[in-house]
C-alpha cells in the first residue's frame, strides 16, 4: 500500500458555480481556477497521484491547456482513476477534509463522497469528507477561500 497527501485552496468569487466534491452547492460564490476550481476534486486527485508517484494534477491536467479551461474536475478525477488503472494502482481508500465557512456542506458531504468514489470506481464507502470551519480566522474564516486537503491510499493492482 502506498500514500499520498493532496492540498488545494481557491478563492471564492461572485459569478462562478460552487461545484465542490463534484456537487453545485446553492451559494452566491465559487472557486475561481481555470477548471470549475473544485477545490475538494484537486486535492483527491493530488493525493491519489501522489501516493502512486505519478506526479500532480498540473503535470497531467496543466492550466495552460486549452482543453481543460472550465472543465468539471470530477471528470478529472475520472480521468485520474484511468492514469492510476493504467500504472497498475487502485484507490483503496480516501479521507478528504474541506476547509470553508460558507457555504454549509453538511448536508452534502455524503454525496460528494459518493460522487467521488464513482468518479474513481470504488465503493461509496472508500471516500469520506470531512469539513472544518475556519471560525472567522482569516481568508477561510471571512468565506473569502475554500481549501481541502486529502490523504489517499492505492495499492497495486491484481491482474
Amino acid at each position: 500500500m502506498r500514500i499520498g497527501i493532496g492540498f488545494d485552496i481557491h478563492p471564492l468569487v461572485y459569478g462562478r458555480d460552487c461545484v465542490l466534491g463534484g456537487v453545485t452547492l446553492e451559494y452566491g460564490k465559487g472557486p475561481r481556477g481555470h477548471s470549475d476550481g473544485d477545490a475538494l476534486c484537486h486535492a483527491v486527485i493530488d493525493a491519489a497521484l501522489g501516493a502512486a508517484a505519478l506526479g500532480d494534477i498540473g503535470h497531467h491536467f496543466p492550466d495552460s491547456d486549452p482543453a481543460y479551461e472550465n472543465i468539471r474536475s470530477i471528470e478529472l478525477l475520472e480521468k485520474t482513476a484511468k492514469i492510476l488503472g493504467n500504472a497498475g494502482y487502485r484507490v483503496v481508500n480516501i479521507d478528504a477534509t474541506l476547509m470553508l465557512e460558507q457555504p454549509n456542506v453538511g448536508g452534502e458531504k455524503r454525496t460528494m463522497a459518493a460522487t467521488m468514489a464513482k468518479a474513481l470506481g470504488v465503493p461509496a464507502y472508500q471516500v469520506n469528507v470531512k469539513a472544518k470551519s475556519y471560525n472567522g480566522i482569516g481568508e477561510i474564516g471571512r468565506s473569502e477561500a475554500v481549501a481541502a486537503q486529502a490523504i489517499a491510499v492505492v495499492e497495486e493492482a491484481e491482474i
